[in-house]
């Protein structure tokens, strides 16, 4: 594959919504300054986690996505990139991966194991429960769970908290994307939540999930003692960004859905990363 192919089967823009946090959860866990191999490792790691995440995501939904009006033109559906390739995407992304958690330590290496499980559960997810959007959710908890892992050997409060806000916030958009293939889902008897609350009731257990990222990542100012003034500010733009995402979306016209996701989404991950820099720096 050519490396625009590789980008757009793996969605590599995508990559603005985890980024930041991992970021995040860096400058919220240390002490001092982590060496510049290390975070080189740590970077990989996400890097080719979630390029592997994405590559059995399109491996194994492959007969889904032919068939779904929403994605039959995506570039793997098209059969531009054989499935040949994205295996060999997936095997290749999955050993670096493993060597980039070897090359932090030894508790990153024992962790990997999990992650590399619910990465591989989750495409199947939606052909088992009702909530694979959770599945997700559990991807994104790990994040700062990994990166306290990597640079502090521990996993503390600090990092289960902002796991928990990361992976409610995931959880949530994740659940009004799927709004988009409720009636395929339906009739292809694939499993979300709009599937088994309707359309309505989702956009609602959506807004939920994002109440609790917000109070989950508001009350860090609770537990990290650099945080004030300038933290409560980031922390209502972040509520604000919440907030227009969810009036985008309503349950009889959801022709917004993708501004929602991925302008708003971006804007909520970036948004938080400056907040919590900034006053580190300041």
């Amino acid at each position: 594959m050519n490396l625009k192919a590789y980008a757009e089967l793996t969605k590599f823009e995508h990559t603005i919504f985890a980024l930041p946090f991992l970021l995040s959860s860096v400058v919220l866990l240390v002490d001092s300054f982590p060496s510049l191999w290390k975070l080189f490792w740590i970077l990989l790691a996400f890097l080719s986690a979630r390029t592997l995440g994405m590559s059995l995501n399109r491996l194994i939904d492959l007969p889904i996505d032919r068939q779904n009006p929403r994605t039959k033109d995506w570039i793997h559906a098209r059969g531009e990139v054989s499935e040949e390739s994205i295996k060999r995407l997936a095997v290749f992304s999955g050993a670096v991966f493993l060597l980039s958690s070897a090359m932090i330590n030894l508790y990153t290496l024992l962790l990997a194991p999990v992650v590399l499980i619910l990465l591989v559960f989750y495409p199947y997810a939606k052909r088992i429960t009702y909530y694979p959007h959770l599945v997700l959710g559990m991807v994104y908890f790990l994040i700062p769970v990994a990166v306290d892992v990597a640079i502090n050997e521990q996993v503390s409060k600090i990092a289960l908290v902002l796991g928990v806000g990361m992976g409610f916030w995931v959880a949530g958009f994740d659940v009004l994307y799927s709004l988009q293939d409720y009636e395929f889902d339906k009739s292809y008897g694939l499993k979300s939540i709009p599937v088994k609350f309707g359309l309505g009731r989702a956009i609602k257990v959506a807004r939920v999930f994002h109440i609790i990222t917000f109070l989950f990542l508001f009350s860090l100012i609770f537990l990290v003692d650099f945080l004030g003034f300038i933290y409560v500010l980031g922390m209502l733009l972040l509520g604000a960004f919440l907030f227009y995402e969810h009036s985008l979306v309503k349950e009889h016209d959801l022709s917004k859905i993708n501004k929602a996701f991925f302008t708003v989404n971006g804007y909520v991950s970036i948004a938080y990363f400056l907040t919590v820099l900034f006053d580190r720096l300041l």
